[in-house]
């Protein structure tokens, strides 16, 4: 006992003491450990509402330079400012493009390269094109997940056929399947069994934190005399970190979360629970990043040119691919559809409303001086710039959490016309990936690409 001290609880739960100067010295001390970092990729699809030929910008903040939740408030009219709570830790960039033409199918090749950087494959063609790459979230999975884990990868709405799923590459031509059940996702990474009402009612009468059990030695320790400031510090942290472990090794949502994704289970792929199904895999998202089981995860809103009839004012819409077109039609031609570009924009909230709610549950997990949100990178990208010319300019980047200081964040910034290499580039280098070389990565996507990160984004 001469250098370490211990609480002892009911059944034997053990807690290990900080150092702490009252109580003797010891002549070493352990530094906190490095920060787990993560990307996280949600993809919405056809392009945004922003400035395209006569209509007017709805996206992006109004000025570039800062931005904070004063000026996100300001600029109510723009979708972003549905982040305004997170605008200091926001990075919002315009100006990357896809580097690479499709072929045959905008929605495709543009699926092809959204994490990929990568080339659109010749045969497959059309609709049913291939990237010729990796993708970001696999590279991110490959170097950092320590025991092989594959990407967490996530869907959310229905499979209509015509293009599923467009996002997540082991290599060339090598699509990931993403699964769409929030309850099967739950499952099969966590474990777990729907409880019984009975089950429940005595887990929660039962449920102590090892802090409980030793929470009358604790007081006492506490009103020790002899104990310095810096100990009661040391102590309170302490303390609340063994909380946060406790978070991590129980693995769990909520026991009503867990019954709604069990109950949303057959019902996972109408394309009316969308946007339900959406906050369940950001749920499972966030605590597979809390728990430290992956470092990258992805989730597609949508199939390739999501063709969802989102409900906006209590009224559903028309399908989504046909308001991205402004027609009624999935082609070139049909009747115009009434207020097309400000459904689009209305559309545009409703992803970045899914967005917010990954973000404050990253928040919700405290992590040292900071949040969970802190350590990692969020990004809502898309494999259009815009609907109606299905550009692949302008492609929306919206970044939330400075990956451990890595990020210059509250700030929009255009990147003046960088390929798509160069943006993943910089987000696999926030969160640790390395060149060949061992420096920071700098040569993600296909070789004939400038090398290189975006400095801007860069602290």
């Amino acid at each position: 006992m001469d250098r370490r001290r211990f609480l002892f609880g009911l059944g034997g739960a053990v807690v290990a003491l900080p150092f702490l100067e009252g109580l003797g010295a010891r002549s070493s001390r352990a530094g906190d450990p490095p920060p787990f970092k993560f990307a996280i990729f949600l993809r919405q699809a056809n392009g945004v509402q922003q400035k395209e030929n006569a209509e007017p910008e709805r996206y992006w903040p109004s000025a570039l330079g800062a931005v904070s939740a004063a000026s996100m408030t300001a600029d109510a009219d723009r979708a972003t400012s549905e982040l305004k709570d997170y605008g200091s830790r926001l990075t919002i960039v315009k100006g990357v493009k896809f580097a690479f033409p499709g072929n045959g199918c905008g929605h495709s090749g543009g699926g092809n390269q959204c994490l990929t950087a990568a080339k659109v494959s010749v045969d497959p063609s059309g609709n049913k094109s291939l990237s010729m790459g990796e993708s970001l979230d696999n590279r991110i999975a490959r170097e950092l997940n320590a025991d092989g884990a594959e990407p967490l990868t996530l869907y959310a709405g229905m499979k209509a056929g015509y293009i599923n799923e467009v996002l997540s590459y082991r290599g060339p031509q090598q699509l990931r399947a993403a699964e769409r059940d929030p309850y099967n996702a739950y499952t099969r990474l966590f474990g777990l069994t729907p409880p019984s009402e009975a089950a429940l009612a005595k887990k929660a009468a039962g449920r102590k934190s090892v802090n409980d059990l030793v929470r009358a030695q604790m007081k006492a320790l506490l009103a020790r005399p002899d104990l310095s400031s810096g100990d009661r510090d040391r102590l309170d942290l302490h303390f609340s970190s063994i909380r946060d472990l406790e978070v991590k090794v129980a693995l769990r949502l909520p026991d009503t979360r867990i019954k709604e994704m069990s109950a949303m289970s057959p019902k996972s792929g109408d394309p009316i629970n969308i946007e339900e199904v959406s906050r369940m895999q950001c749920d499972i998202i966030a605590l597979a990043m809390a728990a430290g089981i992956t470092h990258s995860a992805t989730l597609q809103i949508g199939d390739g040119n999501d063709s969802t009839e989102y409900v906006i004012g209590g009224v559903k819409q028309p399908r989504y691919h046909q308001i991205s077109h402004r027609i009624y039609s999935d082609g070139a031609s049909g009747d115009p559809i009434p207020d097309a570009a400000l459904k689009h924009h209305e559309i545009d909230r409703i992803h970045l409303r899914i967005f917010k709610y990954l973000l404050d549950r990253l928040d919700s997990y405290k992590v040292g001086a900071g949040t969970l949100l802190d350590q990692g990178v969020a990004v809502l990208t898309n494999d259009l710039g815009t609907g109606v010319g299905h550009s692949y300019n302008n492609i929306p980047y919206v970044i939330a959490g400075g990956a451990g200081g890595f990020l210059k964040t509250g700030q929009f910034l255009d990147a003046g016309g960088v390929t798509s290499n160069q943006m993943m580039n910089t987000l696999g280098a926030a969160v640790g990936c390395k060149n060949g070389a061992g420096d920071v990565l700098d040569d993600f996507g296909d070789s004939s690409l400038k090398k290189g990160l975006i400095a801007a984004m860069r602290v």
